[in-house]
């Protein structure tokens, strides 16, 4: 007798449990907006105290790819600074010219400096109708400019620290010189603010 009753005031506790998860969740769906389920949520990284020329670049990463990754972000923003301190019309060594005035080593923000790099900035702004010094038209050709490209999966990665997105950083740029490149992308990192 007093097993059956155990077994009774078991099963009413079950059911009773059951009930109030059952209540905590429909309680949560209705105030969780359906765009902000766990299937379709995606970080989005915006940067405080930033200039329009770093916020730019950030947003349009965020909007043509799928890199969500706050070191990630970071370590990209922060190679770009060294490369080129977010100046379009800038050649290797500091120059201020255009495009076509950039006769030697790289241009631009990521300073493209083999001809195939280089060359590539100019055919996707005459592709484009875009001018190949302006930051738009080379944040247009960074995110589909091939040696970028094959670097895109890795950046993707949503865990990774920053030794490892560097290391894709430097498989996509090259750079001779490391310089204040982790010191940049730590200084992103704590800029980046999730919205």
């Amino acid at each position: 007798m007093f097993f059956r009753l155990a077994i009774l005031l078991g099963s009413m506790t079950l059911v009773s449990c059951a009930n109030k998860i059952t209540a905590t969740q429909e309680e949560a769906s209705q105030q969780m907006p359906i765009s902000l389920s766990a299937e379709t949520y995606s970080p989005r990284w915006r940067c405080n105290g930033c200039s329009s020329s770093e916020k730019f670049v950030l947003r349009k990463i965020q909007e043509e790819t799928n890199i969500k990754s706050r070191n990630s972000l970071a370590v990209i923003l922060g190679n770009i600074k060294q490369e080129s301190g977010f100046n379009a019309n800038i050649c290797e060594g500091g120059t201020r010219v255009t495009y076509e005035n950039c006769k030697k080593g790289g241009y631009g923000i990521v300073q493209w400096t083999t001809p195939s790099r280089y060359f590539g900035l100019g055919e996707y702004a005459q592709k484009n109708n875009c001018d190949p010094s302006s930051l738009e038209c080379q944040v247009g050709y960074m995110i589909v400019e091939p040696v970028f490209l094959k670097n895109l999966t890795r950046f993707e990665r949503l865990v990774g620290n920053n030794d490892y997105f560097m290391g894709v950083a430097y498989s996509w740029l090259g750079w001779g010189i490391e310089g204040n490149r982790s010191k940049y992308a730590y200084g992103y990192y704590t800029k980046l603010e999730r919205y």
